[in-house]
């Protein structure tokens, strides 16, 4: 359910199980890790993650899963956590388009994605109450960080979603836009993103998520900005754009 496809520099991978929802089984998200594996080591300079059909992921695939025997631990730290923290560190820009239900891990790919833009009508919560259990896939950390804990709770005690635009106004994700013009959209996006010098998105990709979880202080925040300007000085493509500002021409970056 899987698939991987690579063109001009930009990797595009589709969750395909539309059938389902594209919900995942151990196997789907070993399988999705993998093709970031193969993404990264054909070293395209953008990402763009999707969901075929209705909905983007709703979340784990629990149709076969006894829960009297059911390791939810093994399955979330052993398996799902693994594949999202890889997928954080992508070493490229990563974008999702999600339209639909994103739920539970589904949720989880989203917080794990650069740049994330949803369809107006995507549904965005915790489900979790009505099957005795609770968020996870970092969902917690995303609503308390961004909606704060009041929110967060009643998200979580109500079982209620969110519309995709509701989720961007709450500043959970980037864009919101129609669902038809969602794809289109985003692949023009990505695509420009690919152009780009991809060593400096890599460098303010480090920053983020240093910022993000050390909780780094303006001044030490600056001078790590300072240390990233100073190894980029020495990129081609740092030549290459300030070459091209002076010869006032469009800079074409190599990445």
């Amino acid at each position: 359910m899987i698939e991987l496809s690579i063109e001009d520099n930009v990797a595009e991978v589709v969750l395909n199980a539309p059938g389902k929802m594209n919900a995942l089984d151990e196997q789907a998200v070993m399988d999705l890790g993998k093709a970031y594996d193969d993404a990264a080591a054909a070293g395209v300079r953008a990402l763009l993650l999707r969901g075929e059909g209705r909905g983007f992921c709703a979340g784990r695939d629990i149709s076969q899963v006894d829960p009297a025997t059911d390791d939810a631990y093994g399955y979330l730290s052993g398996v799902v956590t693994p594949v999202l923290r890889k997928m954080a560190e992508f070493p490229a820009p990563t974008f999702a388009a999600a339209q639909g239900a994103a739920l539970g891990v589904g949720l989880g790919l989203l917080i794990a994605t650069d740049v994330v833009y949803v369809a107006d009508s995507a549904k965005i919560g915790s489900p979790f109450a009505n099957l005795g259990a609770t968020l996870d896939s970092g969902g917690h950390w995303l609503f308390t960080e961004r909606l704060g804990a009041h929110r967060t709770l009643d998200l979580i005690y109500t079982a209620e979603l969110m519309s995709g635009e509701e989720a961007v106004k709450a500043g959970l994700f980037s864009r919101a836009m129609p669902a038809d013009e969602l794809l289109e959209t985003t692949r023009n996006i990505v695509g420009k993103v690919a152009q780009g010098a991809t060593g400096a998105f890599r460098a303010s990709k480090e920053l983020v998520a240093n910022i993000r979880d050390q909780r780094l202080g303006l001044w030490l925040a600056t001078e790590e900005e300072n240390a990233a300007q100073g190894r980029l000085c020495k990129s081609d493509d740092y030549a290459e754009g300030f070459k091209a500002f002076q010869e006032k021409r469009k800079p074409v970056f190599k990445g």
